[in-house]
């Protein structure tokens, strides 16, 4: 079946401030992007800004929420290389050399159909490349409020995604973790980080998780990273 994946507006546009964050997570992935790359969900653009680069082939874009769209076409319209479309894998008939879903993964309730599809659609030595939020006993009210299904824990990524060989897999954010946590306990009944919050997480806990999540060995964090190549 089919399925439609949302996520508030706002949630993307208050996170598309995290540059820190991003350009973080963004350093472990660079390497594997090249010829024809696939964001599924791209949100506002967040991510993409941060990587997309001449050498591409091309870039598809697909993004199901009408102001995002609208601004991703806008913002994209004379870049020959990008191409932004309200579609779902499902009804793309094309095959990539990157496939990437940068915190959309947990927006998807059937997230293992999602993969099958897009397992087809990756081609022979490329990589899907998936970042979601960790540790589903972290699952509160601010993931209710972002439409997130689930958090993940490691064993998804190490037995239920067949046929692709996990050549990268790390726990990001340790400093993130310790704060998501705290402020849980603080703010219990918060439905939506604020942009004040957001900002002080990226500018501040970042830099520390760059730091921490080193000496840690990518074994703790918030986020979970998994990169994998279609032999």
């Amino acid at each position: 079946m089919k399925e439609e994946y949302t996520y508030p507006e706002t949630i993307t546009e208050n996170f598309d401030i995290a540059n820190f964050h991003i350009k973080y997570c963004l350093s472990f992935i660079k390497k594997y992007l090249k010829g024809d790359i696939l964001e599924v969900g791209a949100g506002c653009g967040s991510f993409t800004r941060n990587y997309l680069n001449e050498k591409f082939t091309s870039v598809t874009l697909t993004e199901k929420d009408k102001e995002n769209f609208l601004k991703l076409s806008e913002k994209y319209k004379k870049n020959e290389k990008v191409k932004v479309i309200n579609e779902l894998i499902y009804d793309i008939n094309h095959q990539y050399n990157a496939i990437l879903y940068l915190h959309v993964l947990e927006h998807i309730k059937d997230d293992k159909q999602e993969i099958d599809e897009a397992i087809r659609k990756l081609k022979k030595n490329g990589y899907l490349i998936i970042m979601v939020p960790a540790h589903q006993k972290m699952y509160g009210n601010l993931d209710k409020e972002v439409g997130h299904y689930r958090r993940y824990e490691s064993h998804f990524f190490t037995q239920e995604i067949k046929y692709l060989k996990l050549i990268n897999f790390k726990y990001l954010d340790s400093a993130g973790y310790l704060l998501y946590k705290l402020n849980s306990f603080v703010f219990s009944n918060e439905k939506s980080p604020t942009k004040l919050k957001i900002f002080i997480w990226d500018k501040f806990f970042t830099p520390l998780s760059i730091l921490f999540d080193f000496f840690l060995m990518y074994k703790f964090g918030k986020c979970i990273l998994a990169i994998y190549k279609k032999d």
